[in-house]
């Protein structure tokens, strides 16, 4: 099943050199598993609900299993350290949901636990 890594990032008006740095490597991290961007630094062009100040990233794996090896990777975490030094923000680790996903099955197991 499809995996995310999510990123709502809060870069500075103008950005480092170590983050341009950041960006010109995290490819070759995310190529040994199969990661791609989806999403890459877009800033928000409409809220409907709520607040989502920052930029965001969504890059797809084939499995969390990939997703999370790439993160804890020894390539990536010499890479973190640039671009965390330099703005802050949240990254989560997500599972997608499985082909023929309904939403209404979910709705309807959900509601029989409750009971």
């Amino acid at each position: 099943m499809t995996a995310y890594a999510i990123g709502n990032l809060h870069p500075k008006p103008v950005l480092d050199e170590e983050v341009f740095v950041y960006m010109e490597r995290i490819q070759d991290t995310l190529d040994p598993f199969g990661g791609r961007f989806l999403v890459h630094g877009a800033p928000t062009r409409e809220v409907r609900e709520g607040a989502w100040p920052g930029a965001v990233v969504i890059i797809g794996f084939p499995s969390f299993e990939d997703a999370r090896a790439w993160y804890d990777s020894a390539p990536y975490q010499a890479l973190v350290p640039l671009r965390t030094r330099h703005m802050n923000g949240d990254v989560l680790l997500i599972d997608g949901v499985p082909e023929g996903y309904e939403a209404a099955a979910t709705a309807a197991a959900l509601r029989a636990a409750t009971r």
